[in-house]
């Protein structure tokens, strides 16, 4: 049965790939609510904007009576929540607006998803889902194999690992998760909470490493690698992400947490070196790109090690990547390659590439 799906954030980097892949490969009906702050974009739901099942609200997740609005014109059966703030860097330089959205917001959002709810006929009440997605960064981090004796196991994040968030964004996506997880418990609002891995693929917002570190490349610029690059992260191609999020949304079982991630643990200097690799390889220069790579200072705090297990979602739902990252990188690569009229008008914007959040 076709369902109505509230996604906020809709016009950010996942929030846009779950729009799409709702569009294009279910029959599901979908309400993107988003303010537009700097990282969203419309343009990146210029595929599937004209669907009769796609509708667009500017809303700012803050704004109370604006959300009744929207849960009254549409009556969805499932929220998707994945507006936020999210650029750790970003956090250090500016803390409160990540306290803002993160938490007021999430807040404001579930009280305006529990008066909704309440009011709902049985059988409507006893089918919705209030999905939170979030981030494996509220876990803190994890020991380094530069850490740990030779030979021994490396631990993971579980769904059961504690909290030890280490930066403004992740401390405030860790209050946020806490406070779906209240509403639950106190309220009984049938709600369920995704941690994802570090996401990359298309349409991400040039802040980030790898969309930074391609649109450097291309420019001649340097490739800034922090401290000595040796960071680790589990990345995950935002595409099979957005696949796992529908699943849970839609199969999920109320109450429960599912970690996703890709499988995919590299150093940040190998991330950057395959993506010089495949550049020389696709568009060649004089000189090899990896020539531009250049050592800064590291940011404030920053988690040496991200690591995902991804079992439960995988045992219980039977989601798995379908991309390697060898795969997902290269299909990054090509479509920034292709697809300049996009970053550019997103670098003609507010961000010009330089560095945030340095201390």
């Amino acid at each position: 049965m076709s369902k109505t799906i509230l996604v906020t954030g809709g016009a950010g980097f996942i929030g846009s790939a779950v729009v799409r892949h709702l569009i294009n490969d279910t029959d599901h009906v979908v309400i993107n609510v988003d303010k537009l702050t700097y990282a969203g974009n419309l343009e990146s739901l210029n595929t599937v904007s004209n669907s009769e099942r796609y509708h667009f609200e500017k809303v700012d997740i803050c704004d109370a009576n604006e959300l009744k609005r929207v849960f009254t014109t549409y009556r969805p059966d499932v929220v998707m929540h994945l507006a936020a703030e999210s650029h750790v860097d970003r956090s250090i330089d500016g803390p409160g607006e990540f306290i803002q959205t993160n938490i007021v917001g999430t807040y404001t959002l579930l009280e305006q998803a529990r008066a909704y709810w309440l009011a709902l006929a049985e059988d409507k009440k006893a089918g919705f889902k209030f999905h939170h997605i979030s981030t494996d960064e509220v876990y803190g981090d994890l020991p380094h194999p530069d850490e740990v004796s030779s030979g021994d196991v490396l631990p993971l994040f579980t769904e059961n690992t504690p909290y030890a968030p280490s930066s403004p964004y992740s401390a405030s996506k860790a209050s946020s998760d806490q406070l779906v997880r209240a509403w639950l418990r106190t309220y009984k609002l049938p709600t369920l909470v995704t941690n994802c891995s570090n996401n990359y693929g298309p349409y991400h917002f040039p802040e980030k490493l790898i969309p930074l570190i391609i649109l450097n490349a291309l420019a001649g610029k340097p490739l800034p690698m922090y401290g000595k690059g040796n960071q680790i992260r589990d990345w995950l191609f935002v595409e099979d992400h957005a696949r796992a999020l529908v699943l849970v949304a839609l199969q999920g079982e109320v109450g429960e947490t599912y970690n996703i991630g890709g499988h995919n643990e590299k150093q940040n200097i190998e991330v950057v070196r395959s993506i010089c690799r495949i550049l020389d390889d696709i568009k060649p220069k004089e000189g090899n790109y990896e020539d531009q790579i250049t050592y800064v200072a590291d940011r404030p705090g920053h988690d040496m090690r991200y690591a995902i297990d991804a079992s439960k979602i995988e045992r219980e739902l039977g989601w798995t990547p379908q991309e390697t990252f060898e795969s997902g990188i290269r299909k990054t690569v090509k479509w920034y390659l292709e697809n300049e009229g996009w970053w550019k008008a997103v670098l003609d914007g507010s961000y010009k590439g330089e560095r945030l959040g340095a201390g």
